[in-house]
């Protein structure tokens, strides 16, 4: 063999041996699939908490740990096709945002972690685990007590309307109802009638809004769900419309113009995905990680959404409130 031959084959050899070195590398940096049926946010707020959490924990996007999204934006069907490519990235965990990723997820693997942020479920009754304490499947995370928020809602609007006898409840029926059967029975003890606003994507929220406000309730709730939260500024341009207050689960509701919002800090929500994620990288299994609740809530309240609808804040509500718009 000429020296020339031999210099050419001692070069590839060791740019394979480079390659092979680096897939083996980026083998061992595990892959956290994401699934949402949202919309990516403008600077993706729940993504960052996402990585600031990971971060806490020692791991760092790109060197020791990947982020795969994907997004459904609004079209819940395509779900099922994303959780596959999750699944063939081969992915370690899927870390998924309410009730239609988590029966994506369901339905494709029995055997890969799943990680669930989900304020709209009840993980018991849905089948999704056996208790809260021993969840004792593939499946664990963090998910609401949605009676004791819809009591507290209720509590609140009636602070504000005190003669208030028919609520709005905007409601995505992909979320089960959960949801809206702790928003019935916490107006019935209360003798209030409910009109329900029902849609089950993005493009049907608008349509459910604007029907249900012909109806004339005096307040509209917003149950949760991802296309609710990131919907907040438009829902409040429509309530606004119709000069009607209304309460959401989420900030971006008050800080598009509406009246109020009382929920979980979203930010410490995703946060705490990140120990999650570490105890099942070191080997733990979600079966053996208890469900958690949100445990830091906040009350956000407009006070120009206020004056505009005509309506007082009590005094003694403005003094529990986190942060007020004015």
């Amino acid at each position: 063999m000429n020296r020339r031959k031999f210099t050419a084959l001692f070069a590839a050899a060791s740019l394979s041996r480079t390659a092979l070195a680096r897939a083996q590398e980026a083998q061992k940096v595990p892959l956290i699939g994401f699934l949402h049926p949202g919309f990516p946010d403008s600077g993706s707020p729940v993504f960052d908490a996402l990585r600031e959490g990971l971060r806490e924990v020692g791991y760092v996007e790109g060197k020791t740990v990947k982020l795969e999204a994907r997004w459904a934006r609004g079209k819940p069907e395509m779900l099922p096709q994303f959780t596959k490519e999750l699944i063939q990235l081969r992915a370690a965990i899927l870390v998924v945002t309410a009730r239609p990723s988590i029966e994506a997820a369901r339905a494709a693997t029995t055997d890969l972690p799943i990680l669930a942020n989900d304020l709209e479920s009840d993980p018991v009754a849905s089948g999704y685990v056996q208790s809260l304490a021993h969840p004792r499947g593939n499946l664990t995370g963090m998910f609401l007590d949605a009676p004791t928020l819809c009591g507290k809602w209720l509590q609140q609007i009636g602070d504000i309307v005190p003669s208030v006898t028919k609520i709005g409840v905007l409601w995505d029926v992909t979320t089960g109802t959960y949801q809206l059967d702790a928003i019935k029975a916490a107006a019935k003890a209360k003798s209030i009638d409910v009109l329900v606003m029902e849609f089950r994507d993005s493009a049907g929220l608008e349509t459910a809004l604007e029907s249900g406000l012909n109806q004339g309730p005096q307040v509209v709730i917003q149950l949760g769900y991802p296309l609710i939260r990131q919907a907040g500024p438009r829902v409040a341009e429509i309530l606004s419309t119709h000069r009607v207050p209304g309460i959401s689960q989420f900030r971006t509701f008050p800080d598009g113009g509406g009246l109020m919002s009382y929920g979980p800090d979203l930010i410490q929500l995703y946060r705490r995905t990140g120990p999650y994620i570490s105890k099942i990288l070191r080997g733990a299994r979600p079966a053996d990680l208890p469900i958690e609740r949100p445990t830091k809530f906040e009350l956000v309240v407009n006070l120009r959404a206020a004056k505009a609808l005509g309506v007082t804040i009590p005094d003694s509500l403005l003094a529990t409130a986190d942060d007020t718009i004015e």
